[in-house]
């Protein structure tokens, strides 16, 4: 379910579009066509891929331990002639 404001209703009582748009996006209509959004800044990050890092994934919270063991990497070197 969308919720929709008139731009006369986002001039006249802007708090009520902030706490609407807690529960999810706000469209805002300009003579009955959606002319804006507004977001939460929670769903605005997660739409714009600006949520956790990965540094924030892996970092632990006090001693939690977690197994880590990659495979071995298969590369194979090689001698250089350098003449």
């Amino acid at each position: 379910m969308s919720i929709v404001f008139s731009s006369r209703d986002f001039n006249r009582d802007p708090a009520s579009i902030k706490r609407a748009a807690q529960a999810g996006p706000v469209f805002i209509t300009d003579r009955n066509k959606p002319s804006l959004v507004v977001l939460a800044i929670k769903d605005y990050e997660r739409l714009a891929g600006r949520g956790k890092s990965l540094f924030d994934v892996l970092a632990t919270d006090g001693d939690h331990d977690f197994e880590f063991d990659p495979p071995k990497s298969q590369v194979t070197g090689r001698t250089v002639d350098l003449d």
